[in-house]
């Protein structure tokens, strides 16, 4: 039996891929289940499985390929199988920009270094730690260095270096710093470098631009009492620590509210993809993640049928993961509302950015003292001012505004979270 392998679809948004590597080659006997091969999509890179077990007769999209979504990019036959003829199963693949050049008609005078097999994963992982992966074996398939090879090696290499001892403190002079290092500044971003914008960045930069080009977006901000919020979570700080293992935080609390709020407000929590506007069913709240090179934004699918423990523990467990660039792409795909916090940052309002096909977006600023007028006196309240971006071509400025209200209403009596 002959099977097609088709670019999968990870998420509403993701219309194309980037085919990275292949971790099989011609002729290599393949199982269902296990890597096939690595593609980088406008989220982040990941593996593919095979979804059929035989033999790799046809790759049909060599690596460094962009292919759409459900378009072939190999066969998978059986074993003793012949392979179809290709005008029928080239129907649709994708044709690459430019053919390999010298490596067919030259081959080179020195042998080439044997080339370094490894997960995308892996070499970030690696580059971060300064860990040299042609020194590692790798225990992947066929010999491919993953994420555990590389982690292995990096507890190694922190072994190897506790037992040795400074026979006296090494002192840096402040004179001696370069006014970039004295200031903490990561060598990548040191002044007079330049930053190709590509993979995730340029992932961003499309995704930005799209939303830019498209949504006709309007913002609303309102400010929020948290005095009562802020008692909320003192009080049953201890008791989230306790089921959940993690520290109760305002953003938790943000995505319990919102969730609550988008099952009063169906309109909000909806997508809007090409002349239908979609109001979904499940409610799906992404929350913006700060990596070095740009954004992440996992999911916690549902967030109006799960507890605020349930959500704090889920929150903790894929901002972990983002960190450790260990996401799957069901991780960040599929949602329906997203959250952007700056309040950490010193940041009072903003207006974010929707991120298509979604239609609406919460930014959150710092929770601080502000003076409130209360029965004609001046008292100091816990305050913060909350901005909603929302696509005006999906809805109008009033269920947009009633959406805030209501949001603001369950943050300002923050027990409702438990209900």
């Amino acid at each position: 039996m002959v099977t097609k392998v088709t670019m999968p679809k990870f998420g509403w948004t993701m219309t194309e891929g980037k085919i990275v590597r292949w971790l099989k080659k011609e002729g290599d006997a393949v199982k269902k289940g296990e890597p096939l091969f690595e593609i980088e999509t406008e989220k982040m890179e990941t593996e593919v499985e095979a979804v059929a077990s035989g033999i790799l007769k046809k790759i049909l999209a060599p690596e460094g390929s962009v292919v759409e979504v459900a378009k072939p990019i190999a066969i998978i036959c059986e074993p003793g199988e012949e392979l179809p003829p290709l005008e029928e199963l080239l129907e649709g693949a994708p044709v690459p920009e430019e053919a390999p050049k010298a490596e067919l008609t030259a081959p080179p005078a020195e042998k080439p270094a044997k080339p370094v097999r490894a997960s995308p994963l892996a070499k970030k992982i690696a580059s971060e730690h300064g860990i040299d992966l042609s020194q590692l074996e790798g225990t992947g398939p066929g010999g491919l260095i993953v994420k555990e090879d590389v982690l292995k090696a990096i507890e190694a290499k922190k072994a190897a270096a506790k037992p040795i001892a400074m026979e006296k403190p090494i002192e840096v002079k402040p004179a001696e710093a370069k006014p970039s290092e004295a200031l903490g500044v990561p060598p990548e971003l040191k002044a007079g470098k330049v930053i190709p914008l590509e993979g995730m960045r340029k992932a961003i930069a499309d995704r930005l631009s799209l939303s830019a080009r498209t949504a006709v977006r309007v913002t609303l901000t309102t400010e929020v009492d948290m005095t009562e919020a802020i008692r909320f979570r003192d009080q049953l700080m201890e008791e989230v620590e306790r089921r959940s293992k993690v520290r109760l935080s305002f953003t938790h609390m943000a995505i319990k509210a919102v969730a609550k709020a988008l099952e009063r407000h169906p309109i909000i929590n909806s997508l809007l993809i090409g002349n239908e506007i979609r109001l979904m069913e499940d409610i799906n709240v992404g929350f913006a993640v700060a990596l070095e090179e740009g954004l992440m934004v996992p999911v916690v699918r549902n967030a109006n049928k799960k507890s605020l423990f349930e959500i704090a523990s889920e929150v903790n467990d894929l901002a972990e993961r983002a960190r450790r660039r260990e996401l799957a792409p069901s991780d960040v795909a599929d949602g329906t509302f997203t959250i952007t916090n700056l309040g950490m940052y010193g940041v009072d309002s903003f207006t974010p950015v929707i991120n298509p096909p979604q239609t609406a977006i919460l930014g959150i600023g710092r929770v601080a003292q502000r003076p409130s007028i209360a029965d004609g006196r001046v008292e100091p309240r816990w305050t913060a001012y909350l901005s909603l971006a929302f696509d005006h071509r999906a809805y109008d400025g009033v269920p947009a505004a009633q959406f805030l209200q209501t949001l603001k209403g369950i943050l300002e009596r923050p027990y409702e979270l438990l209900v």
